[in-house]
């Protein structure tokens, strides 16, 4: 991999991605350039910088024109309106999948504390694999990882919540028009940004009640260890800066370094409003998990003097009013669980229902469209599955999972 600035690519060169551009056109796919109407293209497109397989040029002719050719991407130079909601996977095809990922990313968490506690570096190589799939996951169907995020166990918070907000960091970054490339960086950083708290005794970590000064010093410097640790592990960037900048606020109020405004970069921002709603949408040892919709109401709240407000809004649409994986009541009074996003009619998304409130009893399970011109039921409200002895995890595993 070689980078260059686009006025350096030539016709015949293999483009492996764009690193760094104006604006939010996505290329169609890697390939080589065949002309120099295809760079005007990139240029007018406002690439400015590109990765490049020296390996993979192909010859030219006097006229400039390519007489190799080997068999594999079509050319690039094309662009296009990227859709954020494209997918190329159904939920039930790619959930298998997704599953997998998920507790793949599990036992790689438990690893890599362990090598911590044994004093031995960690090995960056498998996270960055484990980020790629996420991504590759997030952008053939985001309805399947968003959904397993939503069932968690009480006494896993500190290996789920990396895992969730490294999968929600990445359906964020895609909304946003964010490269790959740099979505893979965003995504290490997010799955190793807590690996700190491994320095911090667990009777603080799961500590129910106030923490005294103290300990509550303890607890900011986590931030500061997972900084020390991917560094010492021979990470940089993008992906340490998350882990050690992610509880900096833009009024300088966070820690561990009370960096403030345009100290704060657009990748850290996001981490920030993701980690916290995925922290207090955590079921804990201590407490219940908080419902999305008032989690977003905390970080709207929390704007601007903590949070960016735009990012905040643009957070929301991407995952949904009632995120994928949320229980959900119905008018009807059927319980079910949003299991596809409706982007264009966020409160109307597909509901797989399983209880009837009304008369507490499980129920024949069913996939209801609630933008089915048919179907004359609505959205009432989400709800939480401990109001009505609701197994979700289970449910989840019996009715969800392939």
């Amino acid at each position: 991999m070689k980078t260059l600035p686009i006025n350096q690519l030539k016709p015949g060169m293999f483009v492996q991605s764009v690193t760094k551009q104006k604006g939010k056109i996505r290329i169609k796919n890697q390939g080589w350039v065949k002309t120099q109407g295809s760079i005007d293209k990139l240029i007018k497109a406002g690439i400015l910088e590109i990765a490049i397989d020296p390996d993979k040029t192909l010859t030219l002719d006097n006229e400039n024109k390519v007489v190799e050719q080997q068999n594999n991407p079509q050319p690039v130079g094309e662009t296009s309106a990227f859709d954020p909601w494209h997918t190329t996977h159904s939920v039930s095809a790619e959930m298998g999948k997704a599953n997998s990922l998920y507790n793949e990313a599990r036992s790689l968490q438990s690893k890599a504390f362990d090598d911590i506690r044994d004093g031995n570096k960690i090995d960056i190589a498998p996270f960055k694999e484990l980020a790629s799939g996420f991504i590759d996951s997030v952008f053939r169907n985001q309805d399947a990882l968003a959904c397993i995020t939503r069932m968690r166990e009480k006494d896993a918070y500190l290996l789920e919540h990396s895992i969730n907000v490294s999968i929600l960091m990445s359906i964020f970054a895609k909304h946003l028009g964010i490269e790959k490339a740099i979505i893979e960086e965003l995504a290490t950083g997010a799955l190793l940004h807590d690996i700190g708290k491994i320095n911090i005794p667990d009777e603080i970590l799961n500590k129910p009640g106030k923490l005294t000064d103290e300990e509550y010093q303890a607890i900011q410097d986590h931030a500061r260890f997972s900084k020390e640790i991917l560094e010492q592990a021979g990470l940089s960037g993008i992906a340490v800066d998350i882990a050690g900048f992610h509880h900096e606020r833009l009024d300088g109020s966070g820690y561990p370094f009370g960096k403030s405004g345009e100290e704060i970069s657009l990748y850290v921002r996001m981490a920030s409003i993701v980690d916290v709603y995925d922290a207090l949408t955590a079921e804990r040892v201590y407490k219940a998990g908080m419902e999305p919709i008032k989690a977003f109401k905390i970080l709207k709240d929390g704007c601007p003097d903590s949070f960016d407000g735009d990012l905040v809004t643009k957070f929301i649409q991407c995952i949904g009013v009632h995120p994928v994986g949320t229980l959900v009541k119905l008018e009807s009074q059927k319980l079910g669980v949003v299991t596809h996003s409706n982007p264009t009619s966020p409160l109307k998304p597909q509901v797989k229902v399983f209880y009837n409130a009304k008369h507490a009893r499980y129920t024949e399970v069913q996939d209801i469209d609630l933008a089915n011109s048919r179907c004359h039921d609505s959205l009432e409200s989400a709800v939480r599955p401990r109001d009505f002895n609701i197994d979700l995890i289970r449910f989840f595993k019996s009715a969800i999972l392939p």
